[in-house]
Parts: C-alpha cells; structure tokens; sequence
C-alpha cells in the first residue's frame, strides 16, 4: 500500500558512511528499504531510497525525525516524505 512507503532523498557532499548511516537508523526502526538509488555528481552524494514502514513498531514522525537527525549529524539535506504524498504532487 502506498500509504505504508515513505521517500528518502539525501544529498549533499560526498564522505564514508553516508549509506551506512542511514540504512543503520532505517534498520533500528524496522523499516524494509525497497529500491534505492545514488550517484555521485562532481563530489556531491545523492541518494533516493523507497522504503516500507508497515511492519515498524514506529510511528512515521518518528523515523522521519530519526532520520533528519542523521541527515544533520552528516551534514546532508534530507528529505522525507510519504510515497502517497509524493505521487499525488507529481500526477497532472
């Protein structure tokens, strides 16, 4: 169901452990990464991740506040919203 799948986007400059990070926090919330995708542009990392939060214990607010707190602990933009919202904001 598209209300249970949230969007990650992350970028910002390139540096070690920037996947790892936030797979670690996705994973102590319990939440299934589905698809990602990155590339690195002229040292700038970005990173989009599809994930499933249905089987986490925790509430949305919850991991998205987890995870803005990494995307500051790296010094990474961080965006994250519900897959429900994104695709409604993209359909003409």
């Amino acid at each position: 169901m598209s209300k249970d799948k949230i969007i990650v986007t992350i970028s910002g400059k390139d540096g070690i452990g920037i996947v790892a990070e936030i797979s670690s926090v996705l994973a102590k919330y319990e939440v299934n990464i589905e698809d990602i995708k990155q590339t690195i542009m002229q040292g700038c990392f970005m990173m989009f991740l599809l994930a499933d939060i249905s089987k986490s214990k925790y509430s949305f607010k919850e991991i998205k506040e987890a995870l803005t707190v990494s995307g500051q602990k790296l010094g990474m933009e961080i965006w994250i919203q519900k897959k429900e919202i994104f695709d409604n904001m993209h359909t003409i």
